[in-house]
């Protein structure tokens, strides 16, 4: 939370939020109207203008993750994608608004997107533990408990017994998002200058090791220029720039480059990595690249 005042100062978040405010509410009949010519005639404005409605909504839900720590320009970001894979899949006919479905797309975006920021603590992956880890904080507030470090008993108990986890998975995750770091380099005890480091266990792969993930890394890469060729030449070329560059050029760049919205770049850049994952996978591989 400290943070807030400098993530609304970002400029580049300056201007999202500028840019979200020239948009306005859709009614229902202009909302299925647009979102019928997206899926039936891929129009970009269609689309666009589906995306530029929604973008309140992305905002709304970013703001509820800031408790994590993350900048909310990237939570934004992220929730953007999942606004943009909702709009690919919405069926209008089915009778409800967009913003139904693209809710729970836009919080799975940003769910992912936090736990793939906090893997340093190597957090549960089972529904139960990630339950856990989105609603710890709000209980800790509830019990006004949240700058506090530990949890006495019966709030263990209580927090267990409301998202049916075990109390000692309540303590773990606690003492993951909680604790207070630690150097490694302090002394084990005052009678022993053996460091804690001393008894970290060398992590490094061995030589077989190296030659196995150095095999698997050449079909993945090879798998992958192949897959490339059946991408058209503006996805691939978005692709390759937004997810394989170490310092990825911006949308902004990328529209001027193209004659294309930011927005439509971005789903661009979605679809051809969804073409790639469905490849991949096909082949019994995963991408090189990291989900955006």
């Amino acid at each position: 939370m400290a943070n807030q005042r400098a993530d609304f100062s970002d400029p580049n978040l300056g201007r999202f939020l500028k840019e979200m405010r020239r948009y306005n509410i859709l009614d229902a009949d202009t909302e299925r109207k647009l979102a019928e010519a997206w899926r039936d005639k891929r129009c970009a404005r269609s689309a666009d203008q589906l995306v530029g409605s929604h973008l309140r909504l992305v905002v709304k839900v970013a703001k509820g993750f800031r408790g994590y720590g993350l900048p909310l320009n990237d939570l934004i970001a992220e929730g953007n994608v999942g606004l943009m894979q909702a709009i690919d899949r919405f069926e209008p006919e089915r009778g409800f608004r967009l913003s139904t479905y693209a809710l729970w797309w836009i919080r799975a975006t940003i769910q992912e997107f936090v736990l793939r920021s906090w893997s340093m603590v190597k957090l549960g992956t089972t529904s139960a533990q990630k339950k856990l880890f989105f609603n710890l904080r709000r209980l800790k507030t509830h019990l006004r408990t949240i700058e506090e470090d530990n949890l006495s008993p019966d709030q263990v108990s209580f927090i267990a017994r409301e998202l049916s986890v075990s109390e000692e998975e309540v303590i773990s995750m606690n003492q993951r998002l909680f604790g207070r770091d630690q150097s490694l380099n302090i002394t084990i005890s005052d009678e022993d200058e053996t460091e804690w480091l001393d008894w970290l266990e060398d992590g490094s792969p061995d030589q077989e090791s190296n030659l196995v993930d150095s095999d698997q890394m050449n079909k993945r890469v090879a798998l992958m220029q192949e897959c490339l060729k059946f991408l058209d030449k503006r996805e691939r070329h978005i692709l390759i720039n937004r997810r394989l560059k170490e310092d990825p050029p911006t949308l902004d760049v990328l529209s001027r480059r193209h004659g294309i919205s930011r927005e439509r770049v971005r789903q661009i850049e979605v679809k051809a990595f969804e073409k790639l994952q469905r490849f991949m996978r096909g082949n019994g591989e995963v991408p090189l690249m990291a989900a955006a």
